[in-house]
């Protein structure tokens, strides 16, 4: 690298490190009511950076609600809830015309889709109609009512959860659709210490207050100023073959995956994999992207991308598995 080049890095690298104090903020803000969720607190400050959704896959318990409650509190941002079953309608969740005998007219009631930052609880508990209902709202920003589209206002994040333990009675949810979420992320227990810390936290008679440390024009800024984070086309090549070797592995160097996948990630895989990592950067206050970054968070960004064939099921492997194998075998910049 030049001279020139090597001053715009390091005013890239400072600029960064001034834009990003604000996720430093909000995360320990949160972390005042969320006790060792971290990656799961640093997952959603990257959805929010590049205007993404999660989904979340762990059994009850583990914040998932409050989470996101207490990330709407500190933004000053409106929060909704909803509980996925299998009676639900796409109409609950995006609204409806509704007759006022008064006018004789009808009148558009907005569903709780209408929000900054919405929690779809269970959402493999509600028939595909009313999850494509959630998804084309999250791809499109926008919901059709009779014949008026809505625009739904930024920032707008959707944290949708899935119980890995309970399958009976739930309706999966398609490759395809769920190919539009950002980042898959698994929550584990947490330790011991920290499981002691939620007790005491959670038994005490006063329970802590957060408090808004960010606006919607910080927000907007953030959404712009993350985008500053140099990637070099090292990166971005090695990020192509990692996607690629998910396709075609024998040409990638692990023929032992070949008959283990069935479709590979599509290039959405790609472009989120670069996005995320520039955001991740962002968020730990660097001005560059490096491999490390990558590994971090390819996991979340491909483990909902690859679909295995029937014999890596037989094998009783998982997506985590042939993420594993392709990182092992891929050349690192």
């Amino acid at each position: 690298m030049d001279r020139t080049s090597t001053q715009d890095l390091t005013f890239i690298n400072e600029k960064i490190g001034e834009e990003s104090r604000i996720i430093e903020r909000i995360v320990s803000e949160m972390e005042k009511v969320i006790v060792g969720q971290r990656i799961l607190l640093e997952r959603m400050m990257i959805a929010l950076i590049t205007s993404g959704h999660l989904l979340l896959e762990g059994v009850p318990g583990l914040a998932k609600t409050l989470s996101i409650k207490t990330m709407a509190q500190v933004l000053d941002l409106d929060f909704k809830r909803i509980q996925f079953t299998p009676d639900l309608l796409p109409a609950d969740l995006t609204g409806t015309l509704v007759f006022n005998p008064k006018t004789s007219e009808f009148v558009t009631r907005k569903g709780p889709i209408f929000t900054n930052l919405l929690l779809a609880d269970e959402i493999n508990r509600a028939p595909a109609k009313v999850q494509s209902a959630l998804l084309e709202s999250m791809q499109e920003l926008q919901v059709t009512i009779g014949d008026d589209t809505h625009k739904i206002s930024k920032p707008f994040m959707v944290m949708a959860t899935q119980n890995p333990i309970e399958q009976e009675g739930t309706y999966p949810l398609p490759e395809a659709q769920v190919d539009r979420f950002l980042l898959k992320v698994k929550i584990s227990y947490p330790s011991k210490e920290e499981e002691k810390a939620i007790v005491n936290r959670m038994t005490s008679t006063v329970f802590p207050e957060v408090q808004k440390v960010c606006s919607r024009e910080d927000i907007a800024r953030i959404n712009k100023s993350y985008q500053m984070v140099y990637i070099d086309e090292k990166i971005k090549d090695y990020i192509i073959n990692l996607v690629f070797a998910t396709r075609y592995p024998e040409e990638a160097g692990v023929p032992k995956l070949k008959n283990l996948i069935q479709v590979g990630a599509s290039p959405r895989a790609s472009i989120y994999l670069t996005e995320t990592a520039k955001a991740l950067a962002f968020v730990r206050r660097r001005g560059y992207v490096t491999p490390e970054d990558i590994k971090t968070i390819g996991r979340d960004v491909l483990r909902h991308r690859i679909i295995l064939s029937y014999e890596a099921e037989a094998e009783e492997l998982t997506t985590d598995d042939i993420i594993t194998e392709i990182f092992d075998n891929i050349v690192v910049p």
